[in-house]
């Protein structure tokens, strides 16, 4: 399969290495968007990848785009202000996207272990949910998108919360905190605090290459069918990788 790269950083480095050692052509890597002038026209490649910054995302659909790309990997996070415009640009031109703040698929997994476990808590009641990330110095945004999305979990299950300031001041807000220090990838912590007793929910990211899996998987998954175009979530990835494992019960 050929990939189109956007982004020469540490992702999309990692995204290229994972398709050479699954023994894919050397992909295409194209770096950020002038800022005066013209960009030469994009390859063409089975799979467009955006592994760049938020600001680069809408640039870069438009130059994929005429070049007739029209299957996309949304890794970049920061760009939730352009996504009502991204969509309306893919459904122009019958294209396709997967998009996720967090490619890998332990954390995607994780994920919905955070959202049923806030579920029991918020059953029970009696224990308050919180969020710690820790992320490498240069990591622009804070919250990272993975924490935001952890948010939104828990809060679909357990009303009683709210990730910003709540207008009518009868929900009391999720604290997220966010420390930038040092090169670790990303590590992600979810609390839930009772009375007597105290849970977490821990995932560490050790290196970029599950973040890269992650976008094969979902490069695969866009060239496996036709899909509906516009942006669909991770999570359908995933689903369908769930739905085809073989039953770890079965042994």
């Amino acid at each position: 399969m050929q990939l189109l790269i956007y982004g020469p950083g540490r992702l999309g480095s990692a995204i290229a290495t994972a398709a050479r050692v699954a023994g894919w052509p050397e992909p295409e890597v194209v770096g950020r968007p002038p800022l005066h002038g013209s960009r030469t026209p994009a390859p063409r490649a089975d799979v467009v990848i955006d592994a760049s910054m938020g600001a680069a995302v809408l640039p870069n659909l438009r130059h994929a785009l005429a070049a007739g790309n029209r299957r996309f990997v949304l890794a970049t996070t920061s760009w939730d202000t352009d996504h009502s415009r991204a969509q309306a640009l893919l459904s122009e031109h019958g294209a396709v996207a997967v998009r996720a703040p967090n490619l890998s698929l332990g954390a995607a997994l994780f994920a919905r272990l955070v959202e049923a476990a806030a579920g029991w808590y918020a059953a029970v009641g009696g224990f308050e949910p919180s969020i710690v990330e820790w992320h490498r110095r240069g990591k622009v945004d804070r919250p990272s998108g993975t924490a935001l999305a952890l948010g939104h979990r828990i809060i679909a299950v357990d009303p009683r919360w709210t990730l910003g300031p709540d207008a009518d001041g009868g929900h009391p807000t999720i604290e997220i905190a966010g420390i930038r220090a040092g090169a670790t990838p990303g590590t992600h912590l979810v609390t839930f605090d009772g009375a007597g007793e105290f849970v977490e929910l821990r995932l560490v990211a050790r290196e970029r290459s599950a973040y890269a899996e992650g976008a094969l998987a979902a490069a695969r998954w866009l060239v496996a069918a036709r899909r509906a175009e516009g942006i669909h979530p991770f999570d359908v990835v995933v689903d369908e990788l769930l739905a085809t494992a073989s039953d770890p019960l079965a042994a």
